[in-house]
């Protein structure tokens, strides 16, 4: 009797996965030319920084230097809260402002998108200088750190909301609040508990974004007279060296701590979120 042998082969979604899992050569090269490009420098900063001390001294004098240094700590602590408000207020007014147009009125869509494009086409330079006469009449609110959050929240206003309008974009808002509301669920009931959590993504991206200007921008705090982390950095490069690239590679890992444990935080309400729902 001849022997029927049957070969097996692969499946289709096997087929398929086999062939995802195999990253063109292109791309392996374009993401090792962008390590280089990022990691040569790093290396350049924290071994000048090294090579600058003296005999008896640690490796990591001038860090110490730098941490010591009380204006360190308050402009830092500046620019964080100054980071943290900005976020606040922008979430605030671009959150239900969007969701509002996508749902009632898609019509105005163009004219935001052109609203949030004049940012980019008023320097800030020009910005500060229009709205200067104005704040110096009110000299107990030109002091307040809550001005440069709110000059800033124009600035993060292009990020912000192309990241919110891409969000709703991708999900079926309609749907979801017609659902929503016929369940019995106001239209703010339904932005805190079905909308956000869809738009966790976006918010957090915007949210990054809003950190990197605010713990970034110079010219603004400078001409306002708030001595903010860039300010302190900048004072720091040109009076002194090791000092200055010491702490260039500290506000390197600061700044992106900071928003290494936004993007963490936000991927830990969404863990919550759901197991809460499969509960």
């Amino acid at each position: 009797m001849a022997q029927v042998t049957i070969a097996s082969t692969p499946s289709g979604s096997h087929r398929l996965r086999r062939a995802r899992s195999r990253v063109p050569v292109w791309h392996v090269a374009w993401l090792l030319l962008a390590a280089i490009f990022f990691l040569v420098p790093i290396y350049s900063v924290v071994r000048f920084s090294i090579e600058g001390t003296s005999a008896g001294q640690p490796f990591y004098h001038w860090y110490l230097t730098v941490f010591d240094d009380p204006a360190f700590r308050s402009s830092f602590w500046l620019s964080v809260q100054i980071s943290i408000e900005t976020v606040a207020f922008s979430l605030v007014l671009m959150v239900p402002t969007v969701f509002w147009i996508h749902l009632r009125l898609p019509r105005l869509r163009p004219v935001m998108d052109l609203i949030t494009i004049l940012p980019f086409v008023v320097p800030p330079i020009v910005l500060i200088v229009g709205l200067a006469p104005f704040l110096r009449n009110f000299s107990w609110l030109i002091v307040r750190p809550e001005v440069l959050a709110f000059i800033y929240v124009v600035f993060a206003l292009p990020f912000l909301y192309r990241a919110l309008d891409a969000g709703l974009r991708a999900i079926d808002l309609r749907t979801l609040v017609e659902a929503a509301e016929s369940l019995g669920s106001s239209t703010p009931g339904t932005l805190l508990r079905v909308i956000l959590p869809n738009l966790r993504a976006s918010i957090i991206g915007g949210s990054l974004l809003t950190v990197a200007i605010c713990m970034g921008e110079f010219t603004v705090a400078s001409l306002l007279g708030f001595f903010t982390f860039p300010i302190y950095t900048y004072e720091m490069g040109t009076s002194t060296a090791y000092e200055g690239v010491a702490l260039t590679f500290i506000s390197f890992v600061l700044v992106w701590g900071m928003m290494l444990a936004l993007y963490l935080l936000g991927r830990g309400g969404r863990a919550a979120a759901g197991v809460a729902i499969t509960e």
